[in-house]
């Protein structure tokens, strides 16, 4: 009996202990009063403030399409269920109307609503933690003028026990810490900026890297490249790889993709055209010329020498080059050298090359669309081929085409565009 009693209390200070780690891991930076003082002080710059929620693309979560902006409700699919965008309006009963700078600073640096709530990762706090309480007080001001919508909050559809706070302090636990972002001395003030965008406001890596199975990025500002859950769209690397990324890219080309949607590289398509249509088109060229700057300065992305394609079929790469031959040299070309900006070309194009086919087959199937741009208002597009074109035709096109031109990429399989379809 005393030794069971025993086991018992030693089982409730090991509990005890691990609740008092979750709490600590979760309240930890969390003080309001680390919020810097004097800012509440500071007078409202609304151009600014509206300069950077642009380029932290809030428009795109936060507003369903064809309902007020900044409203929320749009809902974010994720492997656990889905969670619906929240109303950044100032709204007193429904939005941030009731909201100071402090909470939203909280809630951008912490994860954390004005009332204590945790708020779920779709929201990118792992990024904007990194946001300076300056920036967040310009960006809370804009916000602030906006006309106020009342919208209700539409209800988490999670999965149990993904529902629970418990659950989400349990995963902030291990995967969140809160942060500010740390300029680099050795660096220049323009690869600061952009790593300052990149890392923090622009959130690039919650499209731009791998995650566990627990929906964590996988290693944190790595950049290379992954699926985006439940969208079934591959972000490549945003960084120089054999087999992709910006191997080879200038400074030119990303600017020119960011600002105008398309380069001579390759063209923005499906979750990245719109990140180009509604943010990165509005970005000052300074920030754009800094995105680049920092970008091309990270290390180039590791593979492993040991894993090669898959062998091709002679017979599908015939076939494909029979149906490249009708279908795709009037626009990319023989060779795959494409006509930038109008056609983008398909030999050494990152949405080409990747291991993961995905955006290849999804622009044979339902047609590849740069956004409309300022400087690039009517842009060409891709017509669909999902009628024209069987699974298997598709997959010896792009077998193909992947196979040319010194590409290396593996062969794409029938199961491949049955999956995208």
């Amino acid at each position: 009996m005393m030794r069971r009693s025993q086991t018992t209390a030693l089982l409730l200070v090991a509990l005890l202990v691990v609740a008092g780690l979750v709490y600590w891991l979760n309240v930890r930076g969390d003080d309001i009063a680390t919020y810097s003082e004097g800012l509440d002080n500071q007078a409202p710059d609304l151009a600014r403030g509206r300069a950077l929620v642009v380029a932290g693309d809030c428009i795109a979560c936060h507003t369903v399409r064809g309902q007020p902006a900044f409203a929320g409700g749009r809902p974010i699919e994720t492997p656990f269920g889905t969670v619906y965008s929240g109303n950044i309006t100032p709204d007193r009963a429904t939005g941030i109307g009731s909201w100071t700078r402090a909470d939203f600073w909280r809630a951008l640096h912490n994860g954390r609503s004005k009332d204590g709530r945790l708020l779920y990762p779709a929201f990118p706090y792992a990024n904007f933690t990194r946001i300076t309480p300056r920036d967040a007080d310009a960006m809370f001001d804009y916000l602030r003028s906006l006309p106020p919508v009342q919208q209700p909050p539409t209800a988490h559809a999670l999965r149990f026990p993904y529902d629970t706070q418990l659950a989400l302090a349990l995963w902030r636990s291990l995967f969140f810490r809160p942060g500010v972002f740390e300029p680099d001395q050795a660096r220049t003030a323009e690869w600061n900026r952009g790593a300052y965008l990149v890392q923090g406001l622009g959130h690039c890596d919650a499209c731009h890297a791998a995650r566990n199975v627990f929906g964590a990025v996988s290693r944190q500002l790595d950049l290379g490249g992954g699926l985006i859950p439940m969208q079934n769209w591959y972000a490549p690397p945003l960084l120089s790889s054999t087999r992709g990324g910006i191997s080879g890219w200038s400074a030119d080309d990303i600017e020119a993709l960011l600002r105008t949607g398309t380069s001579r590289r390759a063209s923005a398509m499906g979750p990245m055209a719109e990140v180009v249509f509604r943010s990165t088109q509005y970005l000052p060229a300074s920030d754009t010329r800094a995105i680049a700057t920092y970008l091309l300065a990270l290390p180039p992305a590791e593979h492993n020498a040991a894993v090669s394609p898959s062998p091709f079929d002679a017979g599908t790469l015939a076939r494909g080059a029979s149906i490249y031959r009708d279908h795709c040299t009037q626009c990319h070309g023989n060779e795959g050298e494409g006509a930038p900006p109008a056609y983008p070309p398909l030999a050494h194009n990152p949405s080409v090359m990747e291991p993961v086919a995905a955006n290849a087959i999804k622009a044979v199937l339902s047609g590849g669309y740069a956004p409309v741009t300022t400087a690039n208002p009517r842009p060409y597009g891709m017509p669909a081929f999902i009628v024209k074109l069987d699974d298997a035709d598709i997959a010896a096109v792009l077998s193909y085409v992947r196979a040319s031109w010194g590409q290396g990429a593996g062969p794409v399989t029938t199961f491949d565009v049955q999956r995208y379809r």
